[in-house]
Order: C-alpha cells, then sequence, then structure tokens
C-alpha cells in the first residue's frame, strides 16, 4: 500500500482492503507510539467495516481507538492537535460511494510530512510479514475517553474565529454533498445566526458526492437564486474544502476564496509576511490580482500537504488550493470547508458588498485542462515530454503557462495550459496531448512485445 497526495483511496474491498486498514493502523500506532488514535469517517457504505478493521489494528498494538463515528475531516485534525494523538479519517473525499480510503494525521492534527510517509510505508512492510491480526474484543479498541464532547469543542472553535459576530441577516444555502457534514454543517450555520437552506444533508451510504457537493454545483445555483440567497456553499465529502456560488449564480471557486481572505486579512494587519500559498494549480488571474494588490505569493506542488508545509516552515498564515482546499493557520491545521465558509460569510457580512462584485478581483485567464488515462507510469512520460512542455511556453511567450503533471491519486496525466488566447491555450493542450497518448502507446507496444 502506497501513499498518493492525500492519503489512500481507490475501490473499497479491493484497492483498498480491510486488511490494508488494519496494517495501516499497525504501522500508525508504531510510527506515533501514542496511547490512542482519533478516528472518524465519512457516510460512505463501507465506513463502518473501515473502521472495524482499523480497530482490530489498533487492538493488536493496544492502542484505544477513541471512534468519533461520522465526523468531517477537520473535526479529526481538530482532535488530533487538541489530544496531541494521530489521526486516521476513512473518507475518499470527493470520490464516488464506492470508493473508500484513509487519511493519516501526526500527532497535533498535521498532515504527514514526506519522511513520515516514508516511515508509514516502511513499518507496513514489516506489519505485511507478520502473521495477520485477531479480530478484537470491542471494549479493548474502542474509546470516547475526552471526547464526548468532541463535536460542539470542534464547533465553538470554529464559531470563535469570527470574534463574537455572527451571520444574523444573511441568507445561505449550504450543500452538504450527503457526505460528513450533514449534520454539523447546518448546526454550525444556525448556531451563526444565518438564515440557513439545506441541501444534500440525508445521507444513504451511496449517495455522498452523488450530482451534488463541491463537485457538481448545479443545485445549489438554482437553490440560490430560487431563494434569493447572499451565499452559497458547497463542501465535499469529507468537508475539509468548499467552494461558492454569488448572489448571481456565479461560481467562486479556491483561488477567489483565497484572494478575497488574503487581501482581507492584509488589510487587518494578519497576512503574515504578506505572502499567501498556493500551489501550481491557481490561475494566473490569481497571480496577477495578488500582484495588484502588493501580496507575494509562495508556490508549491499540487497537494495541501506541501501547502501546509510551506506555510509551516515560512510562519505563514494562508494558503489553499483552487480545489478549494483553504488553510487558516491561525485557527486549523489542514483544510476546513466549515471554517473557510464561515470565515467567507463572515467577510462578505462585514464588507456589506455583493460576493461577485467582491470576487471580480480575481479575473482567470483560460485554463484549459485534459485529464489522460495512462496505462503505463504517469512520472515517467511527464518527464520523456519536458523538451515538448519547454516548446509550448516558449510560444507563449510570457502570456501563459504549461503544466504537465502526474497525478498522485490515479494513473493520469494531467495537461493544463493557460493563456489570455484560449484558441491558443487548446490547440497547445490537444498537441501535448496527442503526444503523451503517443507516448504511452509506444510503451504498451514495447511491452507487449516483450519474450
Amino acid at each position: 500500500m502506497k501513499f498518493g497526495t492525500d492519503g489512500v483511496r481507490g475501490r473499497a474491498y479491493t484497492d483498498v482492503t480491510l486488511a490494508d486498514c488494519t496494517r495501516l493502523a499497525q504501522a500508525v500506532s508504531r510510527a506515533f507510539g501514542t496511547e490512542s488514535t482519533v478516528v472518524g469517517r465519512d457516510t460512505r457504505e463501507s465506513g463502518p467495516d473501515f473502521v472495524s478493521a482499523l480497530g482490530a489494528g489498533f487492538a493488536a498494538e493496544s492502542v484505544a481507538m477513541i471512534d468519533l463515528g461520522v465526523a468531517p475531516t477537520p473535526e479529526v485534525a481538530f482532535l488530533a492537535a487538541d489530544l496531541d494523538v494521530a489521526g486516521i479519517v476513512v473518507s475518499a473525499s470527493h470520490n464516488p460511494w464506492h470508493d473508500n480510503g484513509l487519511k493519516v494525521f501526526a500527532p497535533g492534527g498535521r498532515k504527514l510530512t514526506d519522511d513520515q510517509q516514508h516511515s508509514i510505508e516502511s513499518l507496513l512492510a514489516g506489519v505485511e510479514a507478520e502473521p495477520a491480526a485477531p479480530a478484537p474484543a470491542p471494549p479493548a479498541t474502542t474509546s470516547n475517553r475526552g471526547v464526548s464532547d468532541g463535536t460542539e469543542r470542534y464547533l465553538r472553535h470554529v464559531i470563535d474565529a469570527i470574534e463574537s459576530r455572527n451571520l444574523a441577516g444573511m441568507s445561505i444555502v449550504l450543500d452538504c454533498a450527503n457526505g460528513a457534514a450533514s449534520s454539523v454543517g447546518p448546526a454550525l450555520f444556525s448556531a451563526l445566526g444565518a438564515r440557513l437552506i439545506t441541501l444534500h444533508a440525508e445521507p444513504d451510504g451511496r449517495n455522498i458526492n452523488d450530482a451534488c457537493g463541491s463537485t457538481d454545483l448545479t443545485d445549489l445555483r438554482a437553490a440560490v437564486a430560487r431563494h434569493g440567497a447572499h451565499l452559497g456553499l458547497a463542501l465535499d465529502g469529507d468537508a475539509d474544502r468548499i467552494l461558492a456560488v454569488a448572489e448571481n449564480g456565479a461560481s467562486v471557486d479556491g483561488d477567489a476564496i483565497i484572494a478575497l481572505a488574503a487581501i482581507d486579512l492584509q488589510h487587518r494587519g494578519r497576512l503574515a509576511r504578506d505572502t499567501v500559498v498556493v500551489t501550481v494549480m491557481s490561475n494566473l488571474g490569481f497571480h496577477r490580482a495578488m500582484a495588484a494588490n502588493h501580496i507575494a505569493v509562495h508556490t508549491t506542488p499540487v497537494g495541501d500537504r506541501y501547502v501546509l508545509d510551506a506555510l509551516d516552515r515560512n510562519s505563514l498564515s494562508l494558503g489553499g488550493e483552487q480545489s478549494g482546499h483553504v488553510i487558516f493557520t491561525e485557527f486549523a491545521t489542514t483544510g476546513d470547508g466549515l471554517l473557510t465558509g464561515v470565515m467567507l460569510a463572515d467577510l462578505l457580512a462585514r464588507s456589506g458588498r455583493t460576493l461577485s462584485d467582491l470576487a471580480s478581483v480575481v479575473q482567470p485567464v483560460p485554463q484549459l485542462l485534459e485529464n489522460l488515462r495512462v496505462s503505463g507510469s504517469s512520472e515517467v512520460i511527464v518527464d520523456a515530454l519536458a523538451e515538448s512542455v519547454a516548446a509550448a511556453e516558449v510560444e507563449l511567450g510570457g502570456t501563459g503557462r504549461v503544466l504537465l503533471r502526474a497525478s498522485g491519486t490515479e494513473p493520469l496525466v494531467r495537461v493544463m495550459v493557460e493563456a489570455d488566447d484560449e484558441a491558443q491555450a487548446r490547440r497547445l493542450v490537444d498537441r501535448l496531448s496527442r503526444e503523451v497518448s503517443a507516448l504511452d502507446g509506444r510503451r504498451d507496444d514495447d511491452a507487449t512485445s516483450q519474450p
């Protein structure tokens, strides 16, 4: 079992098995040596089985499992930080219901570093060589000690982030993606006094992310228009990221949310070193908006753990991804969709302006993305096409950029081109995509021709 950019993820029971869960619990226990580990899950049908399998691994290592049941990823991270223990989230994030996965937090509620990942992978190899862990007696592996009020503590922490203000007078539509925030999300915004319209908060084990949440804004846009709402918010399945819909129906992605937060924090003297951290996927329009507001941008590879690492190393206060992971280091150790939604709504309330007006600070450059499934090594293909990427960048002449990268979670090569001239971007995406497919095809031919 190997970690991707955000833990382990795949088809439940086949790509990620119950035995994998048990072994991972053992490896995490040995890696960190804490007496207990916090575990939460989203609403997938396979979630309870995965948690039980984790329990078997913890029991084999004499580690108590603090089982939160259904809980957003940021709640697990918050309690791992609060109790100074490791945490595991059973979730496949925005993937469909039949997938599942495992995200690990180190003690203190932080995403794993590369070194910590390698250490756990090495320990996994040792565990796999041992006899299988026996099925546990539930009392030996399950504990709620210290977190009987865990959700209430987490919600109070998020509410406190806006310093005794509230959202009274705001009309908000919240799409919970039939996921982990289906209960806590409405409770949070209602407690803050918003007039709340809730969508997709009735999980049945199979409807998580199904034509809803951050993967599909169709219902949210319609509800914002129907109710004349100030703001629409769409979580993903485990609630660690969020996208927004403005009052006029326009979508507002992570780039725009981060830009608004950065400008607001800067005006209030709370943007550390006047710098924000984003990944290479952030739009050129975002970079231009930050330059216009004299905010420096630190860029990392794709993955919120790389953003977190840069935030920590440079003592910065804000970062995130275009996909909607946003990290406010003053309040959280990881991306938190609920916290981000509250911060955005609070900014809107304080400004007295519409979200479409505020978000116009970012004028996105046409950004075209192709995800190409490959049978060979995506990393090898990307390396082999370095000269083609450089040639495409020369053609753009400084008016755009090109990114060719291997997915960290799937066998894909992602081809992205930004340019002020969308037709030029399309030509370059198509050309690079053909080269990826041709190179992958040649590698298939080479493999089948071997004796």
